[in-house]
């Protein structure tokens, strides 16, 4: 795909879980807003994938550490052909396998359940390192929250990660600035992440997380980073694309009303057909 290309997906992956969201009337649209972009390039043009082999053991793994923005990863693997796109109006709904965080064992294309945060990144290095064990070519990517890094756990992986030089790890992190108790800052600052990531062993990379040459610059530099795993910091926005939501924190979860779906959904489409 061509960035146009790309954007024009990301664009509908933003409608989507909008629709999803409003849909199930409840679910977290902020952070699954911002990691957009980077869900479609992932998934469009990264990762080593085929929907009709879900299971593939030589496929690239993908781990939602930040869990609950599963909304951003269905719309994305509904996109990508993994489920029809209308089951994402059943997002939440009891009984249905599409529930509020990721579940590997009832949704096509999720490799690995996640929700309590700071417990992906951990479960992202064992897929790489049972890579270089087996001898295996498969990557493995993981998207942390700026706000879930406070987790110890995050940290213990890093640590590991670095520790047993694993160049096929990429880390993903997205720096929308907002958790959902305020400002991650105010929080429990995380910063700087960069030079922590790299006190760790990582190769660090900045990047704007909603500009598509440079998420490709920054997976093109991983790839050719040998002997230590890749962390990849996403400045982003969260909320991106839907005016009213954007760098508000209240918008972490919370659904929109009907107003406010069909406000979303008109700038979204707009904003489209304007690419």
């Amino acid at each position: 795909m061509n960035k146009k290309e790309l954007e024009k997906k990301a664009n509908e992956i933003r409608q989507s879980i909008v629709t999803a969201v409003h849909a199930a009337k409840s679910g977290h649209p902020g952070g699954s807003l911002s990691a957009a972009d980077m869900f479609t390039y992932l998934y469009f043009e990264e990762m080593n994938i085929d929907p009709k082999k879900p299971d593939d053991p030589d496929r690239d793994r993908f781990v939602l550490s930040k869990g609950h923005t599963a909304p951003g990863l269905y719309s994305t693997l509904a996109a990508r052909g993994y489920f029809p796109a209308s089951d994402l109006e059943k997002l939440r709904h009891t009984d249905f396998y599409l529930q509020g965080h990721p579940d590997m064992k009832h949704t096509p294309g999720v490799d690995m359940s996640s929700g309590s945060l700071g417990q992906g990144l951990s479960a992202g290095v064992g897929m790489a390192l049972a890579a270089k064990i087996d001898g295996k070519s498969y990557r493995t990517y993981v998207l942390c929250g700026d706000g879930e890094i406070q987790e110890g756990q995050i940290w213990e992986a890093m640590m590991f990660a670095g520790a047993k030089k694993l160049d096929n790890l990429v880390v993903i992190i997205d720096n929308n600035g907002l958790q959902i108790d305020g400002k991650v800052e105010d929080v429990c600052s995380p910063y700087p992440i960069d030079k922590k990531a790299e006190a760790f062993n990582f190769h660090v990379i900045n990047i704007n997380g909603h500009d598509f040459d440079e998420i490709a610059s920054a997976f093109k530099e991983a790839k050719e980073t040998k002997g230590m795993p890749t962390a990849i910091i996403m400045h982003t926005i969260k909320g991106k694309g839907v005016s009213f939501m954007e760098d508000k924190v209240g918008w972490h979860g919370k659904a929109p009303n009907d107003e406010e779906y069909a406000t979303a959904m008109e700038e979204l489409k707009k904003a489209g057909e304007a690419i």
